[in-house]
């Protein structure tokens, strides 16, 4: 297998443009909803990549409970976004009694499968990681309580811009590759990073050098983060054979979990 080739045997740069297209579909979605229909849109929003992380997650992964782990997937998701909305004052800590109560109907959905239950570990380890990623996406619910609708807005395009700058780097430059099979390249890591610093200092509005300071290492805390996760499901691709639709949501829709609390914890800092 080449640098070039991920898992599956397709080309690698035949993940990279649907990546690119679902990465601004899914920061249209965070972004382009509250704008238009105020703050009442961003919960459709988070709630429709959930369920499109919850639907391409085992087909993406390949991990044993295609019914069990979408069932607890969406379960996790209700109850992050609710514990969230519901309360006139929604706290971040609320959201870790999702992932708390996930670990014992995860546990439960293994003694359950039916026997012989192949691949046991994987099985958890994908059902908790898929609970912990729809809950952390819920944070995003949140980034207007620590600070604002317009902070609220900059972090998601800082995550946004270094996935959609990553994907065409790596479309036309993917080497030097990271690892043998994987579909990702160091300049796409480095450029999509700086990217996402770009628009972190821009959208900061900064006009004296300490709030630009700031504005930097925060967006290069949230490029890093954003960049290292889409890697991560990289390697995810590279196991293949999977699901190409299911890869690609994948790689667009994971890193914004993961960068969600990171979010909020710059927006409550004030750093953008």
């Amino acid at each position: 297998m080449t640098a070039t080739e991920a898992g599956s045997g397709l080309p690698a740069r035949a993940w990279h443009l649907p990546t690119a297209v679902a990465v601004v579909v899914a920061t249209a979605l965070l972004v382009g909803l509250p704008a238009v229909a105020g703050e009442t849109g961003r919960l459709p929003a988070v709630a429709v990549l959930q369920m499109a992380l919850v639907a391409a997650w085992v087909p993406a992964t390949g991990i044993h409970g295609r019914v069990g782990a979408p069932a607890l997937g969406l379960a996790a998701a209700a109850g992050a976004d609710l514990l969230v909305a519901v309360p006139a004052r929604p706290e971040i800590g609320a959201l870790l009694a999702v992932p708390g109560l996930g670990l014992l109907a995860a546990v439960l959905h293994q003694m359950l499968r039916r026997a012989p239950r192949s691949d046991v570990v994987g099985s958890l380890a994908g059902v908790l990681l898929l609970i912990t990623a729809v809950t952390a996406l819920a944070v995003v619910l949140l980034l207007p309580v620590a600070g604002d609708a317009t902070t609220a807005t900059t972090p998601l395009l800082v995550v946004g811009a270094t996935l959609l700058v990553g994907s065409l780097v790596d479309l036309l430059l993917p080497r030097p590759a990271v690892a043998a099979g994987v579909p990702r390249g160091v300049p796409a890591l480095v450029l999509g990073v700086l990217a996402g610093a770009v628009v972190a200092v821009v959208g900061s509005g900064a006009d004296d050098v300490a709030t630009v300071l700031g504005a930097l290492v925060a967006g290069l805390t949230l490029g890093a983060v954003a960049a290292l996760i889409g890697l991560a499901t990289g390697y995810v691709v590279a196991a293949g054979p999977r699901r190409a639709w299911a890869a690609t949501v994948l790689q667009a829709v994971l890193p914004f979990a993961a960068a969600a609390p990171v979010a909020f914890s710059v927006v409550l800092q004030n750093a953008l």
